[in-house]
């Protein structure tokens, strides 16, 4: 080993140092690896054209929905993100549920779409559907807004998407956080998504998610490559219960979702088993 190297590793400045350039470099890296899926978006969307317009005239709906996973998908491998995932057995084919994950970082729900078997869709922000085409495409396959500034917005969109649920039989993944913790802790839970759950009389499936936090925080812009869990829970059934006991149906879903945090359990390394790996 160089002299000048070795000196530098037997002091604590000099090892701060080595480790701040693996970090930088590691970080570049994640950085052109992110704005290289930004690129391929784009592609998807402009060279994708003739095929989304065809789809929303033709009414194919579900041939939409498969091109923006395989995108999702793509994209994934493109970013360097391995996924182990359990507990998926425990969905029943052809039956809608409202799926409920913890939410800390941006990469969580296409992560999730990823893995939900069926035909899923999601509450998400009004935002996100002001996007030109793409807001367009995800409203026609069926993405449902929300303005969380008004309850009657709010009340809205969980009708539309009880209503979607009862005559296409779809399921409905819906952050019961509202908005993606900055630390690992769990936030308070939003009522939103039991409001769909009652009205529709889906189960609620608890999911927990680890590791995203730690490859794309809030506030981060890129993505570092690792890996993520995702656990799904038993079916929360919502049959018979009322608004008045909401609370409890709130604490089982949260107590679902906490108890697997603090035990991980095992599930099948670096694959995705959903729709679009």
């Amino acid at each position: 080993m160089a002299p000048k190297l070795q000196s530098s590793i037997d002091t604590a400045e000099g090892r701060s140092r080595i480790l701040y350039r693996i970090g930088l470099c590691y970080n570049q890296r994640a950085s052109m690896r992110t704005v290289l899926v930004v690129l391929f978006f784009v592609l998807v969307v402009v060279g994708g054209l003739p095929f989304i317009l065809f789809c929303m005239i033709a009414g194919r709906r579900e041939a939409l929905m498969a091109y923006g996973l395989g995108a999702a998908g793509a994209a994934r491998r493109i970013l360097g993100i391995e996924v182990r995932t359990s507990g998926r057995d425990r969905l029943a084919p052809g039956v809608p549920y409202v799926f409920m994950p913890n939410h800390q970082s941006f990469l969580d729900g296409p992560l999730v779409m990823l893995l939900v078997p069926g035909r899923a869709r999601v509450i998400l922000k009004q935002s996100i559907l002001r996007v030109p085409i793409v807001g367009q495409a995800m409203r026609f396959v069926g993405f449902v807004p929300v303005d969380r500034k008004g309850a009657e917005g709010g009340k809205k969109s969980i009708a539309r998407a009880a209503a979607l649920m009862r005559e296409r039989g779809y399921s409905f993944l819906i952050f019961p956080e509202g908005t993606r913790s900055r630390d690992s802790n769990l936030g308070p839970f939003r009522r939103g998504g039991f409001f769909l759950a009652l009205e529709s009389g889906a189960p609620i499936i608890p999911v927990t998610i680890r590791g995203t936090r730690e490859l794309m925080p809030k506030g981060q812009w890129f993505a570092r490559r690792g890996k993520v869990e995702v656990v799904f829970h038993d079916p929360v059934p919502t049959g018979g219960v009322t608004i008045e006991a909401m609370s409890g149906l709130m604490e089982r879903v949260k107590a679902a979702i906490l108890i697997s945090e603090r035990s991980p359990e095992q599930g099948e390394p670096g694959k995705i088993e959903g729709n679009a790996a």
